[in-house]
């Protein structure tokens, strides 16, 4: 059974003698919904000024008017539930309604006439009637009756309702199964194997449901009650089960707290009432909604109990109960708009089928009982439950044969027994969890050595580490004695200058007139410039292993004076200049080409607007004015054309500067490698030439003879390289005056003794680094010396004329 909307009746309460009837008209139609029509006239009370709706229509699958009979009801309403009922699908029917407007009456009945009998013992009289029918199942009827009460749910069928008060009666509760199965405990069912049992336990709950005389009704019912049949039934020799429930419903009626005038107890009972139909018509509301969530079925007890009935799995009726009094009509209004929410639920029934346990338990005992006979008269031999102990020695051979073997085709051959198969797998799977152990074992063990192996490794890189650190700053401490020594030497050797020339004055008056008058400019290096270039020359790929490619202070220097001096430096100046003038141009017309680019999509797009206008104007006012040409959109194309145009002359104007940008950077790359060959050909050059000069010194026989003091100091200045002489007077040259005194006698020449003790580190490579730093740095000194000596010699010859 697909999904179907709830059924939705409507049935009007005939009037009393003092009551006065509203307007109202029923439109019966055999093919489609009837429909009813309520008609509020406008009160003159309200004012002239009235908004009031006065015309309301409602639809309903059928509409009972006045003269509706019990049984005519029972036929539409409850008849159809009740055979899908019997065939399996769950089924509810309730009435709703205000208090007074006949749903006791209408699902339970009066007492008065037997004609007067109400839905819920004409159901029970018909169930039966057909069970009787059907002798081809198996019927089971049990009956529940719940009461709820202010929110609490009593059993009405509990025979200790007489004898004690309400508040000690036990409460029925609900409990919720991991499906969201509703199961009611202290709810007792009660077996009925007739028509006369299930009447009499009707009737017993009926006398113990609540009943209160209220202002609208002399014999008010103050509780929902649900009276429920439940039906199992099961073809004889089968296994399956079919249990249906069937819940008629009678909702206590709502009242308009106002217009009764209640109080006290009553009062309190309207208020459960009607909050109770509150949440119910919110239940509604929600299902209604197509997209909604959650449904607020926990609210409240009567639609926890009723939450299959409401959009599950049941066929739900309703009969809506109005009373057309005048009084009563703005409430009977709103049970129709209730009805018409109700309307709009779908529920959808399934066939409730079950396998018996106990059935299948025995079935499926005699099944195995027979293939175990079955299996015995195949094979000859009597089945126990557990092998031998030599059936097992044969099957651990079996297997050890099989995982023995190496041919991929050979297959494990046992009986088609279960047991044997089972164990087979058992044995297999604890053999290869033991090796896979074992496996374990091993790679812990070779990760353990590869570990250990590494670390010895590391161990010994550390321990060469630590040596040549070692040796490293054993070197820098021979290197920094080296130049304190070197230092020391030259403070003696300007102390002792100082003090020879404070014994000569005339000598040294004259050598200071000459100096004066000359004005030699300074040209020797300095002890750190020296140093500089020496080691930039001797000791290059030493500096570029160390430094790892950079150059030092003395390098840079030398490197920029032969820059400056060579052939192409004014070709990479030139190249440089025009490389920057082509970016700049280059960067311009990328400007350039953004905004002629940025004009013509604008453009694009201001002809597209213009498409749209045109467009919606055809659209619009269709005339032959808009079918012809655009004079706006031949202008923005043209003005598109012109902009392209600009566009590719820029752009080819820009390739062409890349391709000449491109080429500058090809030229200075080459210059600049050009430039860099010749450089490190120089610096060769230089200290080949370096190393094959010897140090000698021109030093004079008189002065020498009439000042040994002074000889002796110049002497030892050379040796230390003039390192401290620059500190004495910026202004003045003390090599020039060492060279002039040495060169008074060009006869008498003097070597520069070498140095006596000269630390070293044990490294071949850095002695000989050391080596080669003191042999050029003494190569510098007699050049020096050399040139000064000319010039002194020029100096001295003009005074002594």
């Amino acid at each position: 059974m697909g999904k179907e909307t709830i059924r939705v009746y409507a049935r009007v309460k005939p009037l009393g003698r003092r009551q006065q009837a509203g307007i109202y008209s029923v439109d019966d139609d055999e093919q489609s919904l009837s429909s009813l029509e309520i008609i509020v006239p406008r009160d003159l009370s309200d004012g002239f000024i009235n908004n009031k709706r006065e015309i309301y229509k409602f639809k309903f699958q059928k509409i009972f008017d006045q003269e509706a009979k019990q049984d005519v009801v029972f036929d539409s309403v409850a008849k159809p539930v009740a055979e899908c009922a019997l065939a399996g699908y769950n089924g509810t029917i309730f009435a709703y309604g205000q208090t007074g407007s006949g749903k006791t009456f209408t699902i339970t009945g009066g007492a008065e006439r037997y004609s007067d009998r109400g839905i819920i013992p004409r159901t029970l009289s018909y169930i039966f009637d057909q069970l009787q029918k059907d002798s081809s199942k198996v019927y089971t009827t049990h009956v529940s009756y719940l009461e709820i009460y202010n929110e609490c749910g009593y059993d009405l069928l509990d025979p200790r309702h007489e004898a004690s008060r309400l508040e000690d009666l036990p409460k029925v509760t609900i409990m919720e199964d991991s499906d969201q199965n509703i199961h009611l405990k202290n709810l007792s069912l009660q077996q009925a194997t007739n028509e006369e049992e299930a009447l009499n336990l009707l009737f017993l709950g009926d006398t113990n449901r609540m009943i209160a005389e209220t202002p609208m009704n002399q014999a008010s019912t103050r509780s929902h009650c649900i009276f429920t049949i439940h039906i199992s039934s099961k073809e004889p020799g089968s296994a399956t089960i079919r249990r249906s429930k069937l819940h008629l419903v009678d909702l206590a009626g709502s009242e308009r707290v106002a217009k009764t005038g209640v109080g006290g107890h009553l009062l309190t009972e309207a208020k459960y009432i009607n909050l109770s139909l509150h949440y119910l018509e919110q239940v509604i509301i929600a299902l209604a909604e197509k997209n909604r969530s959650h449904i607020p079925y926990r609210n409240s007890m009567m639609t926890s109990v009723l939450r299959d009935s409401l959009g599950g799995n049941c066929m739900t009726t309703m009969i809506a109960t109005l009373s057309v009094d005048k009084r009563n009509i703005d409430e009977s209004i709103s049970t129709c708009k209730f009805a018409q929410r109700v309307a709009l639920i779908k529920n959808e029934a399934v066939l409730n089928e079950e396998i018996d346990p106990r059935l299948m338990i025995v079935q499926l005992k005699k099944e195995i009982q027979e293939l175990k006979d079955e299996l015995e008269l195949v094979t000859g031999k009597p089945r126990t439950s557990e092998l031998s102990q030599e059936e097992l020695l044969q099957l651990d051979e079996l297997i050890e044969a099989f995982l023995e073997d190496n041919d991929p085709d050979s297959t494990l051959d046992i009986d088609a027994d279960m047991r044997k198969i089972k164990y087979c797998f058992v044995r297999i799977k604890q053999l290869m969890n033991q090796s896979k152990i074992s496996d374990k074992k091993l790679l812990s063990q070779h990760i353990s050595e590869e570990k250990r192996t590494k670390k010895e490794a590391e161990e010994e890189e550390l321990k060469k580490l630590k040596e040549l650190l070692q040796q490293r700053d054993n070197e820098i401490n021979i290197l920094v004695n080296m130049l304190k020594k070197e230092k020391k030497k030259a403070q003696d050797a300007l102390f002792q200058l100082n003090t020879a020339s404070a014994g000569s004055t005339v000598l040294e008056q004259s050598l200071s007139i000459n100096l004066e008058e000359s004005q030699i400019p300074y040209s020797c290096f300095s002890l750190k410039e020296e140093k500089d270039f020496s080691s930039s020359v001797h000791r290059l790929p030493f500096l570029s292993r160390q430094t790892g490619g950079k150059m030092s202070l003395g390098y840079q220097e030398a490197f920029e004076v032969f820059k400056r001096d060579h052939a192409d430096s004014i070709t990479i100046e030139d190249n440089k200049q025009l490389l920057k003038q082509r970016f700049a141009e280059a960067k311009c017309l990328g400007e350039k080409l953004n905004e002629v680019r940025n004009k013509i999509n604008h453009l694009k797009g201001e002809v597209t607007r213009r498409h749209i206008q045109r467009a919606a104007q055809a659209v619009a006012s269709p005339s032959e004015e808009l079918n012809m040409l655009d004079p706006v959109e031949d202008k923005l194309r043209m003005q598109i054309e012109e902009e392209k145009k600009s566009y590719k002359t820029m752009f080819n104007r820009l390739k062409v500067l890349n391709v000449e940008i491109e080429h500058l950077q090809l030229l200075m790359e080459k210059v600049k490698m050009k430039l860099q060959r010749d450089f490190e050909v120089w610096c060769s050059e230089k200290a080949v030439n370096l190393q094959q000069e010897k140090p000698e010194m021109v030093t004079s026989p008189n002065i020498a003879t009439a000042y040994p003091q002074y000889i002796k100091s110049s002497q030892h200045l050379s040796t230390n390289s003039f390192s401290e002489t620059t500190k004495v007077s910026p202004n003045e040259d003390p090599a020039g005056i060492n060279d002039s005194i040495t060169s008074s006698n060009p006869t008498l020449k003097t070597r520069t003794p070498p140095s006596t003790s000269i630390p070293l580190t044990g490294d071949s490579e850095a002695d000989a680094d050391i080596l080669a730093f003191i042999k050029a740095r003494q190569n510098i000194l007699q050049k020096k010396g050399k040139s000064c000596q000319k010039k002194s010699q020029i100096k001295i010859s003009s005074i002594a004329f």
